[in-house]
C-alpha cells in the first residue's frame, strides 16, 4: 500500500519518538532496580566481559580452550545462579530488567526485512486519517448521508423519485467501501452541484484508509497546480501520491481552468492509473455530453469507457439547507 511521502514521514517521526520513548523507559527502570541492587548490576558487567578474558588468558598463555570454554561455563552458571537467587527473593520479574523494544517484530525500525511492518503501517493509516480529516472537515460517513434531503416524488420523465435514485446510489457506495481492494472498479460521479458527490466520495476515502488503504483525496485545481509545480517550478515528489496510492479521489473535475497542460496532466493521471489497476473516483458537475466536449477523445473515452458511471439527482443541498 503506498502511502504518500508526507505521511510516511509523519509516520516514521512518531515511531522513531517512540522508540526513543521506549528506550528512555527502559534506562530508567532498570538503573532504579541496579541503584537498589548494586549486586545486580555487577553481576551483569562480569557476564559481559568474563568470557572475553578467560579465553583471551588461555590463548595468549598457551592453554587449552576447551578447558577455559568449560572454565567460562560454569563461571557464568554460578553468576546467572546468583543473578536469580536475587530476583527472587527481591520480587523482581526477569522483565524488569529486559530493554523490551517498542515493538516485538521489527525492534522499532519500522520494517521486517523489505516489508514494513505493523506498528509503521498503523502510524500510517492514523496519519493519513489526520489528513483526511484536514481536507474534508471530518463529518462525511454513510450514517450521516441525508436521504430526506432528496424528493420522493416521481420525475415525470423517470417515474422514480430522486430519493429512490440516491437510495440506490448509497447502497452503491457503502458496498463499494465495504469491499474496495485494490482490483476495485474506478467511478465516475457525476451530477448537478450540491448532490452529494463530494460527501460520498470522502465517505468512500474514510472507509479505504479505516481498512488499511493509503487513499488521497483532493480538488482537481489543486492537483493540477501540483503536477504544474512539480514540471515547471523545482519541486519534487508532489504527485507521486496521486500515481501511487490505492484509491485516488479527484473532486470537482471541470472546475479547473482548462489549458493544454491540464489537459495533458489529466490524461497522465487516469492512464497512468488504469495502466496501473489502481481505481480512482472522479467527481463532476459536467454532464457525459460536456465531457466530450470539454475534454479530448482520449480522455472522454477513459472516463465513460473505463469508469463506471453513478449519476447523482436532486436539487442542490447547499441552496436548501441556506
Amino acid at each position: 500500500m503506498a502511502y504518500s511521502e508526507a505521511v510516511l514521514t509523519r509516520a516514521k517521526a512518531r515511531l522513531a519518538q517512540a522508540r526513543e520513548q521506549r528506550d528512555q523507559e527502559n534506562q530508567r527502570r532498570i538503573a532504579a532496580i541496579y541503584r537498589a541492587h548494586p549486586r545486580l548490576r555487577e553481576i551483569d558487567r562480569q557476564l559481559r566481559t568474563t568470557a572475553a578474558q578467560i579465553m583471551r588468558a588461555a590463548f595468549t598463555q598457551g592453554g587449552d580452550p576447551a578447558l577455559a570454554v568449560e572454565e567460562v561455563r560454569r563461571h557464568n552458571q554460578a553468576l546467572q545462579q546468583e543473578w536469580d537467587r536475587i530476583l527472587a527473593s527481591e520480587g523482581i520479574g526477569v522483565a524488569e530488567l529486559r530493554a523490551e523494544p517498542v515493538c516485538t517484530a521489527c525492534g522499532g525500525t519500522g520494517y521486517v526485512g523489505a516489508w514494513m511492518c505493523e506498528c509503521l503501517r498503523e502510524l500510517c493509516r492514523q496519519e493519513q486519517k489526520k489528513e483526511l480529516s484536514s481536507l474534508l472537515g471530518g463529518r462525511e460517513s454513510f450514517e450521516t448521508f441525508r436521504l430526506d434531503y432528496y424528493s420522493d416524488a416521481p420525475d415525470p420523465h423517470t417515474g422514480i423519485s430522486p430519493r429512490t435514485v440516491m437510495q440506490k446510489v448509497l447502497r452503491k457506495c457503502r458496498k463499494y467501501a465495504e469491499q474496495f481492494s485494490a482490483s476495485s472498479p474506478s467511478l465516475l460521479f457525476s451530477g448537478g452541484t450540491g448532490l452529494g458527490k463530494t460527501f460520498l466520495s470522502a465517505a468512500i476515502a474514510r472507509a479505504a484508509a479505516d481498512r488499511g488503504f493509503s487513499a488521497v483525496y483532493d480538488m482537481a485545481g489543486k492537483v493540477f497546480s501540483d503536477f504544474e509545480a512539480e514540471k515547471f517550478g523545482g519541486a519534487a515528489n508532489l504527485t507521486v501520491k496521486y500515481l501511487k496510492c490505492d484509491l485516488m479521489i479527484l473532486d470537482d473535475l471541470g472546475t479547473e481552468m482548462t489549458t493544454q497542460f491540464t489537459l495533458s496532466a489529466l490524461y497522465s493521471l487516469v492512464n497512468s492509473r488504469l495502466i496501473a489497476g489502481l481505481p480512482t473516483i472522479i467527481s463532476t458537475n459536467l454532464t457525459t455530453q460536456e465531457l466530450q466536449q470539454r475534454y479530448t477523445p482520449q480522455i472522454a473515452s477513459r472516463l465513460l469507457g473505463a469508469y463506471e458511471l453513478v449519476l447523482f439527482v436532486g436539487s442542490d443541498i447547499r441552496l436548501r439547507d441556506k
